[in-house]
Order: C-alpha cells, then sequence, then structure tokens
C-alpha cells in the first residue's frame, strides 16, 4: 500500500512517509493509491468485532506486516485504547424516536478525536523510536484536536508538540485541557484569531519545504493520513450496531449523520462507503454552511466571516477534508483537483464541475444547524431521554428529529428512495461535558466530571499571539529554539 498526493506532484510514499509528512511536498493530502474493497463474506465475518478488533483490521489493511508486524499493530492499538472509560471503548445509546447516538468521546479529552489521535501517537512513536528521530508536531485546532494531540505524545522525549488555539472562540474546558499541560514538550500559542486564520501561519511553514524539512515538521491535525483512518471503523461499528440483519442481499443500508467540521470523519465515511459499506452519509454542520452549500448547489466558497456558534469546534469556513472526497469522487483525478484547489486557494471561491458536482450530492446527503437549532434538539432529546447531548452532537440529532424519513441512498443507485425502516446512526463527536455554556442556554443542567472541574484549579501556560504579529515567524522562532536544545 503506497500514498499519492490528491495533485499528483509528489512521488508515492508507504505509511510512514504520509505519517510524518502531514501535508504532501505539492501541498496536496495524502491518499491510499488505492482503496480496498472488501466482500459481503468479509463484512459478515468482521460483524461480530469489537470496536478495537474492527479498528486492527481496518487498519491492516492500510499498514503493510513488512512496515509493522501484524502483533506489533494490535500491541499498539491495545495501548493506545487502554485510556478510555468505557469498556467498549464506544458506545451506541438508543434513545426514543429512532434517535442512535454513537458515542465517541470516552477518550481522555471526552472528545472523538482521541480515538484517533491515540493510535497516531502510537504509530509514530513506534516508527521514531526505531530510527532515533526527534519531530516537531505543529497543530491548529478549532477545539478538540488540540488537547486530544497533545495527550497522544505528552511527555515523550523525541516529540515536541506546538498547539495554536483560537484564543475566546474554544470553551473554557477546551482551552484548559491544552493549558494546563505543563509538560517540557508541550507549547501552546493562545492566538486572537478565529479557526480559519490559525491555519494560515501553520500552511506558511510547511510551505517552506527546506524548514519543514530541518526542523521535521509534521502535523496531527486530519490533515494527516492517519487521523482518516482510524476513524473509518466509526462506520463499521455503526453500521453492525444498527443493521437490522446481514441476512439479505444485497446487504441493508444504514444511514449514518456525521457533525462536520474540517471534513476528516466524513471523508472517512466517504472511503468505508468506497470499501463496499452499505452505508448513506449526511454531513450536517452549523452556520457555517460551506460543506452544506458545496453538497446541495455545487458553491464551494467562503462566506464573509466565519460565525460565532455553540457547536465551536465546527466553525470553520476552509474544510480542507473536501479535497481528498472530490478526489476520490473524480476518480483520483489529481489534475482536475490541483487545478480547482488553486483556483480555490486564489479567490476563495469555486464552482464544482457539473459532473463532480452530481457525484457529490448523489455520495452525500446534508444540512445546515443554527444556534437555535442545536439548542431545540437538545432540549427535545433531554425531555424524551432525560440523556445529555453536545452541541455538535445536537447538529445531527436536529438532522434525525427534522428529517423523520430515512433518506437512503444505495451505493450501487443514484437515486433516493424514502423507507422508514432504514436505520440511523448519528455520530456524537464530544460529550456534552465540556460545553457547559451550551447545556446552560439549553436551560439544562450541565453534568461536569470530577477531572474537568479540577482543570479550572491547576497551573496554565501559554504563549499570546497578538493581531499584527507575524506568527509563523513566532512559530519559527520557538521551533528553533527547541531545536537548539538537541
Amino acid at each position: 500500500m503506497e500514498y499519492i498526493s490528491t495533485r499528483g506532484g509528489t512521488g508515492a510514499v508507504n505509511f510512514e512517509g504520509a505519517l510524518l509528512s502531514g501535508y504532501a511536498p505539492d501541498g496536496g493530502l495524502f491518499m491510499p493509491q488505492c482503496i480496498p474493497s472488501l466482500d459481503t463474506d468479509t463484512l459478515r465475518s468482521w460483524s461480530s468485532l469489537s470496536y478495537p478488533g474492527l479498528v486492527k483490521e481496518l487498519c491492516s489493511l492500510f499498514i503493510p506486516a513488512e512496515l509493522v508486524p501484524r502483533d506489533a499493530l494490535n500491541e499498539l492499538i491495545n495501548r493506545a485504547f487502554s485510556r478510555f472509560r468505557h469498556k467498549d471503548v464506544v458506545h451506541l445509546s438508543r434513545l426514543k424516536d429512532g434517535l442512535n447516538v454513537l458515542e465517541l468521546w470516552h477518550g481522555v479529552t471526552y472528545a472523538f478525536k482521541d480515538l484517533s489521535l491515540s493510535c497516531t501517537g502510537k504509530f509514530l512513536q513506534y516508527f521514531l523510536e526505531k530510527k532515533q528521530k526527534h519531530v516537531n508536531i505543529v497543530v491548529g485546532t478549532s477545539g478538540d484536536t488540540g488537547s486530544s494531540a497533545i495527550e497522544s505524545v505528552r511527555g515523550q522525549k523525541n516529540v515536541d508538540i506546538f498547539v495554536l488555539l483560537p484564543k475566546g472562540f474554544c470553551t473554557q474546558i477546551q482551552e484548559l485541557q491544552m493549558t494546563t499541560v505543563i509538560e517540557d514538550n508541550v507549547h501552546v500559542f493562545a492566538a486572537h484569531g478565529n479557526s480559519d486564520e490559525i491555519d494560515e501561519p501553520i500552511k506558511e511553514l510547511f510551505a517552506d519545504v527546506d524548514f519543514a524539512g530541518k526542523y521535521n515538521l509534521m502535523s496531527l491535525n486530519s490533515i494527516n493520513w492517519s487521523r482518516i483512518m482510524v476513524q473509518i471503523p466509526h462506520y463499521f461499528y455503526a453500521y453492525f450496531q444498527c443493521t437490522p440483519s446481514l441476512d439479505t442481499t444485497p446487504l441493508p443500508v444504514v444511514e449514518i449523520v456525521v457533525p462536520t467540521g474540517g471534513g476528516g470523519n466524513i471523508t472517512a465515511g466517504c472511503i468505508a462507503q468506497k470499501m463496499g459499506l452499505p452505508i448513506r452519509l449526511v454531513t450536517a454542520v452549523n452556520s457555517n454552511d460551506i460543506i452544506h452549500r458545496t453538497v446541495q448547489h455545487g458553491d464551494f466558497s467562503l462566506a464573509e466571516s466565519t460565525k460565532a456558534t455553540l457547536a465551536s469546534a465546527m466553525d470553520i469556513q476552509e474544510p480542507y477534508n473536501v479535497e481528498r472526497i472530490l478526489w476520490l469522487l473524480s476518480g483520483s483525478d489529481s489534475h482536475l483537483i490541483k487545478t480547482l484547489m488553486e483556483q480555490f486557494n486564489v479567490s476563495k471561491r469555486l464552482k464544482l464541475p457539473e459532473d463532480l458536482h452530481r457525484k457529490l450530492s448523489e455520495t452525500l446527503g446534508s444540512c445546515s444547524a443554527s444556534d437555535e437549532d442545536i439548542v431545540g434538539a437538545m432540549r427535545r432529546c433531554w425531555e424524551e431521554n432525560q440523556y445529555l447531548l453536545c452541541p455538535h452532537s445536537a447538529v445531527a440529532a436536529h438532522y434525525h428529529y427534522s428529517h423523520p424519513h430515512r433518506a437512503c441512498l444505495h451505493p450501487k443507485f443514484s437515486s433516493f428512495s424514502f423507507l422508514s425502516s432504514i436505520p440511523r446512526c448519528c455520530l456524537a463527536p464530544a460529550s456534552a461535558a465540556k460545553f457547559q455554556d451550551a447545556v446552560l442556554r439549553a436551560n439544562l443542567v450541565p453534568q461536569i466530571p470530577a477531572e474537568i472541574t479540577a482543570l479550572t484549579a491547576m497551573e496554565t501556560r501559554s504563549t499570546p499571539l497578538e493581531r499584527g504579529q507575524d506568527w509563523a515567524q513566532v512559530l519559527r522562532g520557538q521551533i528553533e529554539a527547541v531545536a537548539q536544545q538537541w
């Protein structure tokens, strides 16, 4: 299994090369040269596997045994999930009115990104220890990625991590989960800008190929292929938990609703679908609705500004993983994707070619939820189930409550059919405990674990990035200073 750039200007690399790179040198994103195809017998045989079991099977398809022997891979994944609070790692809650909520947030930071980052951190250590190599990880976060990334590498001797958070755009808990980690290898920057603005200095550093190479820069955002890979099992587990039977031919369809920000998780769903999993995908966004507009109208264009919403981790205007989805749907047409992305990077506006838009709208359904919609879904779910949703999970629940008929698009067909018997699963990316303000806004009572409450009394450390400063230059200086210690 080799990996190539979505823009076609980079030679193929193996999994280790894709893991240690982040962006491809030509500015594209790494994707597998070919997507494995699974037959019905394999799907049936996997249906009884645990969540960790599915992660092991799927990762083994993308990481050759000659690179990481299967026994070693299994052990890395076991260690990655050893800190999760739920015995099953993830858990499906079956609620009233057909609402199935797949809880992906039982990791250390109460966010779904713990799943992929805990594994990615272990894979990273495996290769670094073999080569006695040091890397500098640079991460921008809209809320949850930063703390999950920090937890995946904190205290490790051959890694330094530099995290940029958007000051005032994260919840207090999200910010504290980053700034209270007082480890020598953790460097947190509180930037006075939004999530898209903090991506700019990071892109600048990675675009400087000489600097990135000299200081071994890498990313743990969902730019990184490993993040996408470890999210693919979400869809298989959701499917097996929700499908009524695997005895029919063709296999039944399950609809999966995915709260979406940067687009990494929905990309993993598209890959799962491409592998042969019979799922119908819905991408659910907040008021920052560029993906919704792209699916509905082919309009991949920035709005005038990023809106601050209750679902703060999804307050993103430039969902870079859309590039991966378009590459998949274009038949791996790297020339087309390069042309489209270069046009977007210049004008921040893009009208998808008609054929590509048609394929996208056949692959994904979409919806956008306002803050009022989010609050309404949180209230209804509590009133009917005494179950607290985080505002991001509520975006998916809003779709469920507003679409009582299950819109089903079977991968083999190109038209919708409305069948009330089609099961639906809503992915829950975070615990409500991290979003007290949103819970209070819904006139509900937060349920806060002791370890989160304790954050407010802990020492904090971060470096401010003020407007007017050259943020990329500040980062360069910090990375160079850290390198002098090696």
